[in-house]
């Protein structure tokens, strides 16, 4: 079992089952989402529980993909992509230890100019 929050607390999430390797995406709309560029891991719906649900703020920011965030302290927490069966979960929202790493970076053609990825770790267009 994993367990995560929002800042605040308002918004907690379990997750019933290891966690995927996480992916650092580097997309304009995660990086606006975020702040930074978003790490996440995908887990299965059925794995996840949300407390607080009714805390959390959707944001369909394009035809098949919402945004999740707290309507309290405004942590970004979720990408939800409609229509899978799995929910990407922001990693810095997790409570340690998380047992993984990033695997892999992805959409680095938009990524930010104020910094270099020079962790060695694949980088992939999508």
């Amino acid at each position: 079992m994993h367990t995560g929050s929002c800042l605040c607390g308002a918004v907690r999430f379990d997750v019933a089952c290891p966690l995927a390797p996480p992916d650092a995406c580097h997309c304009t709309q995660c990086r606006k989402h975020s702040g930074h560029f978003f790490v996440s891991t995908d887990v299965p719906r059925a794995a996840l529980t949300v407390h607080g649900a009714l805390g959390v703020t959707w944001y369909r920011s394009s035809e098949n993909v919402r945004r999740g965030f707290c309507s309290t302290c405004g942590s970004s927490l979720f990408w939800d992509p409609i229509r899978r069966d799995i929910i990407g979960i922001a990693m810095g929202a997790f409570d340690p230890p998380t047992d993984t790493h990033i695997h892999i970076h992805v959409h680095v053609a938009d990524k930010g100019d104020y910094y270099t990825i020079a962790d060695g770790l694949p980088q992939g267009r999508h």
